[in-house]
């Protein structure tokens, strides 16, 4: 009989109890720097010059063992800075041998694959030529795009023409200089800037059809004649030829935004093929000076985050687990966690796939549920459970259980992870509940 009472009572308890409900989650992610991480931080180079560092200590802090050397200021280098159907221009004096009218514009429209007509502005044929055209003279401006000191080439590519400007190294890194850096910088920062862009205009190339560099971020942001501006053209005036060498040698001179206070390994990221010596991750003390230094925390749903990574995940979204990070630490390796199994990834494709400004990013997912109590024969001694699980899983990590009170949550109740990630605790009154794991809160859930 006293058994039979127990039961009884047992499964009066149980169904008095409140019923499981559904999970939610939350999926946040935290992170800081803006951009690959290699080599200099801007920001990080402009408080070095607000602390009073000349350009030179600057260059050397993260181009680690080099010194500065020469290169051939008249050294010409060929920007792609259009591609369109047709490509107008003006300020030109004269197109390969043929002597224009610099205050008319001209058409350029490709003919096949190897010959170019140029138009009146009417749209009259003038003349046909063997690409590449090439039109100068003064300050040519492109329809479209800008204003461009050297000359402009023309070349056919498929049905459209792209507009090349050769232009010679200073000019060229003129046009740079204010386009990575604000023009308001301390002139030491400003410096170590132009020196940075006139090494890496000289030691990479884009190899494209008679060009060795995009306008934009695929190589350096170039803008011509209207980026100049009198605090960047000094910079570039007072380093001119100036280049960073390592062992007698320019080398390849990596910058970026922001670091989040350290840069990278060169070989703990997708920038470059492998380990070089003057590519290593150092300290940045003064980068918390950018708005980016530390990022405001992203929170999406499962289902965001699945539908940004579509194609990685197996099954239903889980979370991302950290396998391997650099000195910096951002993403060498990381798996994405779904319901059917893991995706090996790393830290360039989450940061491409989620949007993120850099790889230095860490990754929280929190689900949270209500169940019933769990039950003894002498009756549940909590009102309900709150249970779900954790991504990244750390056994024996620990989960505060916190209760709404007014606006202020409390801690009421804490566990700790177990297998698979998963958590429970028993709450002892009606209210709303969160679970907080690794610093991030997870969703709001209701015990009645």
């Amino acid at each position: 009989m006293l058994r039979l009472a127990c039961l009884t009572l047992l499964a009066f308890l149980l169904a008095a109890a409140p019923a499981a409900a559904a999970d939610r989650s939350t999926f946040t992610i935290r992170g800081a720097g803006f951009g690959h991480g290699v080599g200099m931080s801007q920001y990080g180079a402009y408080g070095f010059a607000l602390h009073g560092k000349s350009y030179e200590q600057i260059l050397r802090h993260y181009y680690r063992g080099t010194e500065l050397g020469s290169a051939d200021a008249a050294t010409t280098v060929r920007v792609l800075v259009q591609s369109a159907g047709t490509a107008s221009f003006t300020g030109a004096s004269r197109a390969g041998s043929r002597a224009l009218d610099a205050g008319r514009t001209y058409l350029v429209r490709a003919r096949g694959a190897s010959q170019l007509d140029l138009r009146s502005a009417a749209g009259r044929q003038i003349a046909t030529f063997t690409a590449p055209l090439q039109v100068g003279g003064g300050l040519v401006r492109l329809g479209g795009s800008g204003t461009y000191r050297g000359l402009i080439e023309f070349r056919p590519a498929g049905s459209s023409v792209n507009a090349i400007n050769a232009v010679s190294l200073e000019d060229y890194v003129a046009g740079v200089v204010a386009r990575e850096s604000p023009s308001s910088w301390p002139a030491e920062a400003l410096k170590a800037q132009a020196v940075a862009a006139r090494t890496y205009a000289i030691t990479t190339s884009k190899a494209g059809a008679g060009f060795e560099h995009y306008a934009d971020v695929r190589s350096q942001v170039y803008g011509g004649v209207a980026a100049e501006t009198a605090t960047t053209n000094a910079a570039v005036a007072a380093t001119r030829g100036q280049v960073v060498t390592y062992d007698g040698r320019p080398v390849v001179t990596f910058f970026f935004s922001t670091s989040g206070g350290r840069t990278e390994a060169v070989e703990n990221t997708n920038v470059g093929a492998g380990p070089q010596p003057w590519l290593k991750s150092v300290n940045d003390p003064y980068d918390s000076v950018s708005p980016k230094h530390r990022w405001t925390p992203t929170r999406l749903s499962p289902r965001a985050a699945g539908a940004k990574l579509a194609g990685l995940v197996k099954g239903r979204f889980r979370g991302i687990e950290v396998l391997e990070r650099g000195r910096s630490p951002r993403i060498v390796a990381a798996d994405i966690v779904g319901s059917r199994g893991r995706t090996r990834v790393d830290g360039a494709t989450l940061r491409a796939r989620l949007g993120l400004l850099d790889t230095w990013a860490y990754f929280t997912t929190i689900r949270s549920r209500t169940a019933p109590p769990v039950a003894t024969a002498s009756g549940p001694r909590a009102r309900a459970t709150v249970a779900g699980s954790v991504v990244p899983a750390r056994v024996g990590a620990e989960v505060q259980i916190q209760l709404r009170e007014g606006r202020r949550w409390e801690t009421v109740a804490s566990t700790i992870v177990r297998r698979d990630g998963l958590y429970r605790a028993g709450v002892a009154q009606p209210g709303t509940y969160r679970a907080v794991f690794a610093g991030e809160a997870g969703p709001a859930i209701r015990v009645r």
